[in-house]
């Protein structure tokens, strides 16, 4: 399949198990993460393999995280380690009729690169672009980073050059001596929400609801 810039897909970035599930346009690239909130980020210090989970954002085609300047994994992602980022969406459980074919539907993304430093003239733009992506217009109502978390804080960017998505949807695949079985088969949806607000029990003043909250429940 041919990936965003209609040349081949590169060779890591390929999608060897079950190949009909993979996916390289931007569109849906884009799609799976933007439906997502937390990303698992692969990489490697000395010896040892690391992998750390994460709050992410995605602004065209970067993915970007942040976290302390002080980070093992942030001081080592921005002095040029290469990396692996993974997306993963659960859709459902598949129920075959046999222990073999069971199976889940999903949406993922797996991508290749380097993170490079935001610079500071960059930096709280990006840092309001995750606090919008979050909770679309609260940017508007909170205070802003001061100095000493202003500098505390680092955020990184990776291109999405090298990204695929891998997608399974739809019922059970079993075999057709195993269909007569009288198993009940099928999928089983499954759908992340958030529920209603829980305000803070320190907060005295009788502050409505904002109507970003109320949408976000209603997601």
């Amino acid at each position: 399949m041919p990936d965003r810039t209609g040349a081949a897909p590169r060779q890591r970035t390929r999608i060897k198990r079950v190949p009909d599930r993979g996916h390289y346009d931007a569109a849906t690239i884009h799609a799976v993460l933007d439906a997502g909130y937390v990303c698992h980020v692969g990489f490697g210090d000395g010896d040892q393999p690391i992998v750390i989970p994460t709050a992410y954002w995605r602004e065209g085609e970067h993915l970007y995280i942040h976290g302390s300047t002080k980070s093992r994994m942030m001081m080592t992602l921005a002095g040029g380690a290469p990396a692996c980022v993974t997306v993963t969406l659960l859709d459902g459980l598949v129920l075959a009729r046999s222990a073999f074919h069971h199976s889940m539907n999903y949406r993922s993304v797996v991508a290749f690169g380097r993170f490079e430093a935001v610079a500071d003239e960059a930096k709280l733009a990006a840092l309001e672009a995750f606090v919008e992506r979050l909770t679309p217009g609260r940017w508007a109502e909170i205070r802003s980073p001061n100095k000493q978390e202003f500098k505390a804080t680092m955020v990184l960017r990776m291109p999405l050059t090298e990204a695929s998505a891998k997608i399974r949807r739809g019922p059970p695949k079993d075999d057709a001596e195993d269909m007569a079985l009288h198993v009940w088969a099928g999928e089983l949806p499954f759908a992340a929400g958030f529920l209603p607000p829980l305000p803070d029990p320190q907060q005295t003043a009788d502050i409505p609801l904002p109507g970003y909250l109320r949408a976000a429940t209603s997601r």
